[in-house]
């Protein structure tokens, strides 16, 4: 609850309105969708993605968890691992009558809000996999990490200072991971049609 208090006493007072009108997860995956999706490396804290309405992956996770956590949901991301030849993803998640679902910011239209429906975070995981390619066509999920509880940063203010996020971001290479395809679905795997293609880079950024 720390990092909480800290966010609410940074905010102004038409900031705390702002954010007490994310008081579901489609909500606060409404506000995901209308962020500017960045295309640079810099890693922003939730306080700086609310006030300056642009973020990548990593960005928007945070700041999901942080919306998710002011609805007493533990702050969980968890991080989609690709083959060498795609960036990764990271999701906030959340259980809600014992069934996970994900909030998302992404360039690819199919890589967002998931409804709490999946038994488990594999289920949820794999409903990822057709969306997740590059520009070359190729499917490239392979895994996906054990889920981080930011509540272990909280000491460090994670929800508002720049500085914590790089020790997010090393803890997630560290983490346990769950390895989805064996070497043999990979060879077979089939190129995305066209059409999916195309839907899934609707309004993306081209950068």
């Amino acid at each position: 609850m720390v990092s909480i208090k800290d966010l609410n006493q940074a905010l102004t007072g038409p900031e705390l309105r702002s954010i007490a009108r994310l008081d579901t997860p489609p909500r606060i995956q409404g506000f995901l969708d209308g962020l500017a999706y960045s295309i640079d490396s810099t890693y922003r804290c939730p306080l700086r993605v609310l006030r300056e309405r642009t973020g990548h992956c990593f960005d928007g996770a945070l700041l999901a968890a942080a919306m998710l956590s002011r609805l007493s949901h533990p702050p969980l991301i968890l991080e989609l691992l690709p083959n060498d030849r795609d960036d990764d993803h990271l999701l906030a998640v959340f259980k809600r009558d014992g069934h996970w679902g994900a909030l998302a910011n992404s360039n690819f239209a199919g890589l967002r809000f998931r409804e709490p429906i999946y038994r488990n975070l594999r289920e949820l995981v794999m409903s990822y996999f057709e969306q997740f390619f590059n520009t070359a066509r190729e499917k490239t999920l392979r895994g996906y990490t054990r889920p981080l509880n930011l509540n272990s940063f909280d000491k460090l203010l994670w929800m508002t200072r720049d500085m914590p996020l790089e020790e997010i971001a090393l803890r997630l290479d560290q983490i346990g991971r769950v390895r989805l395809l064996s070497k043999s679905m990979i060879q077979s795997l089939s190129p995305v049609d066209m059409l999916s293609h195309k839907a899934g880079l609707l309004n993306a950024n081209p950068a």
